[in-house]
């Protein structure tokens, strides 16, 4: 009997730490939005395994990145913007930069309501631009819930398309498995022409997002504010399995993109488009896998449109001390989306481009978040140990050389 009461405490007491779980899955979806898909895809159209390289290198730097952003939110109950806000005096350098955050969240909003607009093209035949305003739409409704049920609703519902997300994009290499002397291969680091670069940088910019960087600390802040008895090393260990899962998911299936198109569309005319990709895999692999992937597609944009929205939110509040209502936002920051599909832009190019913008936003996330979590008096006991704080500082340094070489490359090519 006793025996049997003591499992059966240990059983309540582990199903109630998992409760804790949640924060990093909902950031993580950020690792799977459209501009992911355009990125991996074109990635393994144009160069096969070559750069599975740079899809594994990130997920292990964003593992590092997203743990000090909930790290941060966890231990002084404030976001990465919060914080920036308050350590940055003047009002103009608060705008300044947050001009630069918020022409992050703009590029971000772009890809994941286009990619929205194209699954429901390729799903249903409908118009770009009004599959943009129902991605809009729809995304606005889960913003809802973020706004009247409260960060755990908004988790489980973002965490059920992630599932769809994961399933939508695993299929076809399921059914059409790797060759595994090319994975081990496109392991190599190694780039082929300046296209690769500015290829590597994109799949950089749609793995490593800053909008997730300074979303995860808000999401920690948000869903630990009331700690129910729980200690900060508790959260922390906590924080650390979610992050774990959550890269490993994101990891995952960002390879299998990226594994999907080198096996199937290589060489083949016209993939390194989404609407090509599809068409492609329709042919090579049954319409099944192509439904499934323009359904994964759909998925991807709807969850992390949202998330994007939220973030958005988050640093306006942050930098700039200013709330505007949620769902008034998330309807200004559809006008740029919606204009570059009225205007008839190639979405794949869109998503590409929106991706490299991106990666120039990383520093600007990055540098500020090490500082911080290495400020002993901000962070008392939790404060990094010397080596995570290395390890930060060393993927500021690549992450930003690597867009400085870009530019350079970009420019000086005749």
């Amino acid at each position: 009997m006793e025996a049997g009461a003591a499992v059966a405490a240990r059983v309540r007491r582990q199903s109630h730490w998992l409760l804790l779980l949640g924060p990093a899955l909902v950031a993580g979806v950020a690792y799977l939005d459209p501009g992911n898909v355009a990125a991996n895809v074109t990635s393994g159209a144009r160069y096969g395994y070559l750069l599975i390289w740079v899809v594994v290198s990130a997920n292990l730097v964003a593992w590092l990145i997203q743990y000090l952003s909930a790290k941060l939110g966890v231990v002084t109950g404030k976001s990465l913007p919060q914080l920036c806000g308050e350590r940055i005096g003047s009002r103009t350098g608060r705008i300044a930069y947050w001009v630069q955050a918020e022409g992050v969240a703009m590029a971000t909003d772009l890809a994941e309501v286009i990619g929205g607009a194209v699954a429901l093209w390729l799903l249903f035949d409908m118009p770009l631009l009004v599959g943009g305003i129902v991605t809009g739409a729809v995304s606005m409704m889960l913003l809802a819930v973020q706004s009247t049920r409260g960060p755990r609703a908004f988790e489980g519902v973002v965490i059920a398309l992630l599932a769809v997300i994961v399933v939508g994009f695993g299929w076809g290499v399921v059914v059409s498995p790797p060759d595994g002397a090319a994975i081990a291969a496109g392991l190599v680091p190694r780039f082929d022409g300046t296209d690769s670069v500015l290829l590597a940088v994109s799949v950089l910019g749609a793995t490593i997002m800053p909008h997730a960087i300074y979303a995860h600390s808000s999401l920690a802040r948000d869903r630990f504010r009331e700690r129910s008895g729980f200690t900060t090393p508790t959260l922390l260990r906590a924080t650390r399995i979610d992050v774990s899962v959550a890269m490993l998911i994101a990891g995952s299936v960002n390879v299998a993109m990226m594994l999907l198109a080198a096996t199937n569309l290589a060489g083949v005319e016209g993939t390194d488009t989404l609407e090509g990709a599809h068409a492609a895999l329709s042919a090579a692999l049954g319409p099944v896998v192509a439904m499934l992937f323009a359904v994964g597609l759909l998925a991807s944009g709807l969850a992390s449109t949202s998330v994007g929205a939220y973030a958005g939110a988050e640093i306006m509040q942050g930098l700039l001390r200013t709330r505007v209502p949620l769902l008034t936002r998330r309807l200004i920051t559809l006008v740029p989306a919606l204009a570059v599909l009225a205007v008839g832009v190639d979405p794949t190019l869109a998503l590409v481009l929106s991706q490299v913008v991106l990666s120039f936003g990383i520093p600007f996330a990055l540098i500020p978040l090490v500082r911080l979590t290495a400020d002993r008096a901000l962070m008392g006991a939790f404060v990094n140990k010397a080596w995570t704080t290395l390890s930060g500082w060393l993927a500021a340094a690549v992450l930003t050389a690597l867009n400085v070489l870009l530019l350079l490359l970009v420019v000086l090519e005749p």
